[in-house]
Formats: C-alpha cells, sequence, structure tokens
C-alpha cells in the first residue's frame, strides 16, 4: 500500500466522522509547492469559501510559498472569507496528512482569525 492510499484511508475516516457531526468542513490540501483551504457546507456538496498560495491575493508579501509562514496566510484568509459568507463554525478536516507543520500553522491561524474549530 502506498503512502497516498493509506493518506486517502485515514482522510475517508475522518470524514465520515466529520459528516456525522453535521457542520461545515475546513479542508486541507498540501502539495510541497503550495497549500489549499476550501470550506464546504453541511453536506459536503458547496464551496462556500477557499484560499490557497496560488491566489496572488494571498502570496503577494510571501517569500515561499510552500511554507510555514505561506500556510499561516492562508489560515487567516480562509478566516476572513469564511465568516463572510457567514460560517463561523467548522470541523477540521486534515484530509489524512499529520497535524504538524504546515497543517498545524493553518489551523492555527484560523482559529486566531475568528473560526471556531
Amino acid at each position: 500500500m502506498t503512502s497516498k492510499e493509506r493518506r486517502t484511508r485515514r482522510a475517508i475516516k475522518s470524514r465520515q466522522h466529520i459528516r456525522d457531526l453535521g457542520v461545515a468542513r475546513l479542508t486541507v490540501h498540501r502539495t510541497p509547492r503550495h497549500i489549499y483551504a476550501q470550506v464546504f457546507d453541511a453536506q459536503g456538496a458547496k464551496v462556500l469559501a477557499s484560499a490557497s498560495t496560488v491566489q496572488e491575493a494571498v502570496s503577494k508579501d510571501l517569500k515561499g510559498t510552500g511554507n510555514v509562514e505561506a500556510a499561516k496566510a492562508v489560515g487567516r484568509e480562509i478566516a476572513e472569507r469564511a465568516k463572510a459568507a457567514g460560517v463561523s463554525r467548522v470541523a477540521f478536516d486534515r484530509s489524512g496528512f499529520r497535524y504538524h507543520g504546515r497543517v498545524k500553522a493553518l489551523a492555527d491561524a484560523a482559529r486566531e482569525a475568528g473560526l471556531e474549530f
């Protein structure tokens, strides 16, 4: 079993648990070069807000896009956009990624910007 298969297996378990909670879901995906975040509605059918280092508004003042500082910027931006869309409480879906480094930095920045996990 490859590491990607193991990651997706972990992601499926956590998404099932989040679906049972019935709250909006903050999903994170990371690649070596970028980090992406999206807020889905409770059913998981509609994207309410999104932010990533690919967007120029987020990455214009950053040195690089694949580091912890970039993840913090994405976390702050996704929190602002989610609050503008009327979402203040979310469940954190780390997509099977370990909760450390860039994933943790994004989550902490979103919490500091006002999102409740």
